[in-house]
C-alpha cells in the first residue's frame, strides 16, 4: 500500500514536461491560415510551372519545358546576378545600421524611446506608398536631388537598396533592440570592472550574445530581398534597360505582360526553392537550429 501511494503522489516525467504548455489546438488557426494563404498558392504555382497557360481556358501540360527555358534564358543569368547582388547589398546595409540602432535604442534614456517610436513609422506605410514617395523625391526636375539618379545603372540600383533599407530597417532595429535588452547586465558590469571600454564590450559581449538574433534578421532580409518587387516596378521598371530587372520583375513581365503564366510560375517556384535553401543554409551554418531556450518547458 505504501509503495502504491508513493507512486500516485509523484508526478510523472511526462506530466512535468507538459506542464504549462498550450494545447496543440491553439496552433490550428495559424496552421490553417498559413496553409490556405501560403502552402496552397505555392502548390498551385508549382503545378502551373509544368503547364502552358495564358490565363484563359485550361492549363496544358508541357512537362519540363518551362524549367528548361528557365535554364536557357539569357536574361535569367543577368537577373540572377542582380538578385544576388541586391540580397548581399541589402543584408550589409540593413544589418550594420539596424544592429547599431537596435543596440543604441535598447538604452534606458527617455529620448531614445521617443526617437525609436518616430524611427519605426515607416513600418506603418506600404511598399507602394514608399516607392511612390521616393520616386517623387528622386525626380530630376522636381525632386530634392537635381540629378537623374534613376537614369544611371548604379544610381537606380543604389536607390532600390536605400529605399528597401529605409522601409525595413525599423523592423530589424526592433528585433535587435529586443535581443540587446535580453543580454544580462552583469556581463557589462563585470567587463567594466575589468577595464573594458564601450567598444570592447560591444565586440566581446554584445555581438556574441546577438549571434542568433543576427541569424533571424538575416533570414528575413534574404527572403525579403528575393521577393522584392514593388519598389523595382515603381522606381525603375527594371531599367535603365534591364539593369535592375531582378528575378521577381521578370516573373511579373512573364505573367502580366506576355501572359505566360506557366513560365512565370517556374520563376516563382525557383525563387521559393532558392529562398528556402538559403534560409536552411543560414540556420545550418550558424547553429541556430541547435539553440535551446533556458525556459523551455515552463
Amino acid at each position: 500500500m505504501s509503495g502504491t501511494t508513493s507512486v500516485k503522489s509523484t508526478p510523472t516525467r511526462t506530466a512535468k514536461a507538459r506542464a504549462g504548455r498550450p494545447h496543440a489546438a491553439w496552433a490550428l488557426p495559424g496552421v490553417l491560415f498559413f496553409a490556405f494563404f501560403a502552402v496552397v498558392p505555392m502548390a498551385l504555382a508549382f503545378y502551373l510551372s509544368f503547364t502552358e497557360w495564358d490565363g484563359l481556358g485550361d492549363p496544358r501540360p508541357v512537362g519540363l519545358d518551362n524549367w528548361q527555358r528557365l535554364l536557357d534564358d539569357p536574361r535569367i543569368t543577368q537577373s540572377l546576378w542582380l538578385t544576388v547582388l541586391l540580397t548581399v547589398s541589402s543584408w550589409l546595409f540593413q544589418t550594420v545600421v539596424s544592429l547599431l540602432l537596435g543596440v543604441w535604442a535598447a538604452g534606458p534614456q527617455r529620448n531614445r524611446a521617443v526617437l525609436s517610436a518616430i524611427f519605426f513609422l515607416p513600418l506603418l506605410l506600404s511598399s507602394t506608398a514608399i516607392a511612390v514617395l521616393f520616386y517623387a523625391l528622386l525626380d530630376p526636375n522636381f525632386g530634392i536631388i537635381q540629378k537623374d539618379t534613376l537614369g544611371s545603372s548604379s544610381g537606380a540600383f543604389l536607390a532600390i537598396v536605400f529605399v528597401g533599407g529605409w522601409q525595413f530597417m525599423p523592423l530589424h532595429t526592433l528585433i535587435y533592440q529586443g535581443g540587446a535588452r535580453q543580454i544580462p547586465a552583469v556581463l557589462y558590469q563585470a567587463a567594466a570592472i575589468d577595464g573594458a571600454g564601450r567598444y570592447r564590450q560591444f565586440f566581446s559581449i554584445t555581438l556574441p550574445q546577438l549571434r542568433h538574433t543576427v541569424t533571424t534578421s538575416s533570414v528575413l532580409i534574404v527572403v525579403g530581398s528575393l521577393t522584392y518587387f514593388e519598389t523595382v516596378l515603381i522606381l525603375t521598371k527594371g531599367g535603365p534597360g534591364t539593369d535592375t530587372a531582378i528575378l521577381p520583375y521578370l516573373m511579373y513581365e512573364a505573367g502580366f505582360k506576355t501572359y505566360d503564366f506557366g513560365y512565370a510560375s517556374a520563376i516563382a517556384s525557383f525563387l521559393v526553392l532558392a529562398a528556402t535553401g538559403l534560409s536552411l543554409l543560414l540556420v545550418r551554418l550558424t547553429g541556430f537550429g541547435s539553440m535551446r531556450s533556458t525556459r523551455e518547458g515552463m
